[in-house]
């Protein structure tokens, strides 16, 4: 490991200041901050039908048909999105079991009826029966951050900053 070091001349007293503040910032509330800046973007994402980078999502077919809006039939996905932060960081997600499919999407999978002989379902007003489907579930990605996420998260920790002074 090669040895360095860092010189400076001149007045410090402002920068040692800066560098002491930083080192005593609060930052479990920054972070429950930031947190909760993104748990709203992320909601706003619901109502937008936007991925984080603005892109719009693939509308489902129950979307398209009821004239709803694509993830939010019931609101239980939404309604899941949670922060958990302390001093190290945040987190923003769901615990939901079919929250990944939606984030990430499912190229295809076989649906096979367990404690029925068929199962039952309808597609164009039109009682449908079968053994079992395959299915393809395009993401529709609700969690990340935008670079209005970062730049808001960017600010947050430059007002608390601000406020030390």
């Amino acid at each position: 490991m090669a040895d360095f070091s860092i010189r400076l001349e001149g007045d410090t007293r402002r920068l040692l200041k800066k560098m002491k503040d930083f080192s005593e910032l609060d930052k479990k509330k920054v972070n429950a901050v930031s947190g909760q800046v993104v748990r709203e973007s992320t909601l706003e994402r619901f109502k937008q039908s936007r991925d984080p980078a603005g892109k719009l999502w693939k509308t489902s077919k129950r979307a398209a048909e009821s004239g709803g809006k694509t993830l939010v039939e019931t609101a239980t996905l939404r309604n899941s999105i949670h922060v958990h932060s302390d001093a190290s960081g945040f987190a923003v997600g769901t615990n939901l079991k079919y929250a990944a499919t939606h984030q990430f999407g499912d190229p295809g999978r076989v649906i096979r009826a367990r404690k029925a002989k068929a199962l039952r379902f309808q597609i164009g007003g039109k009682w449908i029966s079968k053994k079992s489907v395959r299915i393809k579930i395009p993401a529709r990605t609700y969690l990340g951050l935008s670079d209005d996420d970062q730049q808001e998260i960017k600010g947050t920790v430059e007002d608390f900053i601000a406020r030390e002074d």
